[in-house]
C-alpha cells in the first residue's frame, strides 16, 4: 500500500507538436529523469485508433523512444486501446494489463473527439489516472493534448468537415488538481503560408478568437507552439517550457507568454493543489489493482489482435470464424475463456505447436 505521506504524482508533459523531434526528446528525457530503470514505457494508439494505420503511427513514436531513452533501458510496448473497455473488465483487463506497471505513458496524434469518446469512463483512462497518481509520467501531444483539457477543440469536424467552430467536453485530466485547462497545440503553425492562417491548431485567428472569448474566465487556455512542450512538476508546483519556441496562457482576456527555458508556478494556471488523498476520485477497484502493480507477462500484440478479431466474430455470430481464431490463439500458447466480463486470455504452454 502506498504511504500517503510519500505521495508524489508523476510529471505531465503537453507537447505542441514534434514528439519525435529533438525538442520532443528533451521533453521525454525530462520526464524519464528520476523514474525507475529499466523504464516501462507505454505508447497508446487511442487517438488515431479510427485510422487503419494507427499501429504504425504509434509505432514510429515507440521506435523513437527506444533509441532516445536508451540510457534508461526502456521496455517499450504499444497499447491499442481503440475501443472503450468498461471498468468492470478490471478482472480481465486484456491489452490494458500493459498499463499496470507503466512508468511513462504517451498519447499523440489523431482525433481529439475520438480520443475523448473512447477514453471517457473507460478502464484505460482510469488506469492512466491511477498510475499517474502513483508516480508514472504522462506525455500528451497534438490531438491527445487537446483531449486532455476541460474543453476540446474538434479539429477534424471544423477544419475538415466544415462544422461551425465549437467546443466539446474534454477529459479534464487536471481538474482533480484544481486546474481547468483548454489546451491548444500547433499554436504558431504556418503550414498555410501567407495565404491561409493555420495558427491556433489550424483554425486560424479569425475562427479561434471568438471561441477563445467564449471560454469561461475560470478556465485557462494554454497555447503550445510547434515543437514546444510544457512539463508540469506537480510535486514542486511548477511548469517548465522546453523546446523551440514558447507557451501562451490566456485567461479572462489577458495573455501571457513564456519563452523556452522559463519556469513558472502552476498557480498561474488556476487554483492548483494536490488532491486530498492519492486515490481521490479514482475508481476503488482500479486503484487497488494499479497500486498492486502486478508485473505480468505481456500478451504478444499478435495474440491480442486475434482475440479482438474473435470478439468481433462472436458479436457477428460468425461461430466458424470464432473457432478458427481460437485455434490460432492456441497456437501461440494461450487459452481463451469466455466470461460474463468478456474474453480472458491465459497462457498455457501445453498448447504450443512444435
Amino acid at each position: 500500500m502506498i504511504d500517503q505521506s510519500q505521495y508524489i504524482p508523476g510529471k505531465i508533459a503537453l507537447l505542441g507538436s514534434g514528439e519525435t523531434s529533438n525538442s520532443g526528446g528533451q521533453v521525454f528525457e525530462a520526464l524519464a529523469s528520476g523514474l525507475p530503470d529499466p523504464l516501462q514505457v507505454r505508447v497508446l494508439e487511442t487517438p488515431a485508433g479510427f485510422e487503419l494505420n494507427a499501429g504504425q503511427v504509434a509505432g514510429r513514436v515507440a521506435d523513437y523512444l527506444r533509441v532516445r531513452l536508451q540510457n534508461y533501458h526502456p521496455d517499450v510496448h504499444q497499447v491499442a486501446a481503440r475501443r472503450r473497455e468498461p471498468l468492470r473488465t478490471i478482472q480481465a483487463p486484456g491489452e490494458n494489463q500493459a498499463l499496470f506497471d507503466a512508468d511513462l505513458m504517451f498519447l499523440g496524434a489523431g482525433s481529439p473527439s475520438y480520443a475523448v469518446r473512447v477514453l471517457r469512463d473507460s478502464l484505460t483512462w482510469e488506469l492512466i489516472r491511477a498510475r499517474h497518481r502513483l508516480g508514472a509520467a504522462l506525455a500528451f501531444a497534438s490531438a491527445a493534448a487537446i483531449a486532455a483539457g476541460a474543453l476540446a477543440l474538434p479539429v477534424y469536424e471544423v477544419y475538415k468537415v466544415g462544422e461551425d467552430p465549437h467546443w466539446k467536453p474534454g477529459l479534464d485530466l487536471l481538474a482533480p488538481f484544481g486546474l481547468s485547462l483548454v489546451i491548444v497545440p500547433h499554436w504558431n503553425n504556418q503550414d498555410g503560408g501567407v495565404e491561409l492562417d493555420t495558427s491556433r491548431c489550424f483554425f486560424g485567428r479569425e475562427r479561434f478568437d471568438p471561441l477563445a472569448a467564449a471560454v469561461p474566465d475560470a478556465l485557462t487556455i494554454i497555447g503550445l507552439d510547434e515543437q514546444t512542450g510544457l512539463v508540469m512538476d506537480l510535486q514542486a508546483g511548477t511548469a517548465r517550457v522546453i523546446g523551440r519556441d514558447g507557451v501562451h496562457l490566456l485567461r479572462a482576456g489577458q495573455e501571457r507568454t513564456y519563452a523556452r527555458g522559463a519556469v513558472f508556478s502552476l498557480r498561474e494556471l488556476g487554483n492548483f493543489a494536490l488532491p486530498p488523498t492519492p486515490d481521490a476520485g479514482i475508481d476503488p477497484l482500479v486503484w487497488q489493482a494499479a497500486q498492486a502493480a502486478p508485473v505480468t507477462q505481456l500478451i504478444p500484440p499478435a495474440v491480442l489482435e486475434l482475440a479482438d478479431l474473435r470478439q468481433q466474430a462472436r458479436q457477428a455470430r460468425a461461430w466458424t470464424v470464432s473457432d478458427d481464431l481460437r485455434r490460432q490463439i492456441a497456437a501461440y500458447g494461450y487459452r481463451v475463456q469466455d466470461t460474463p466480463e468478456g474474453q480472458k486470455l491465459e497462457e498455457d504452454p501445453s498448447l504450443l505447436i512444435d
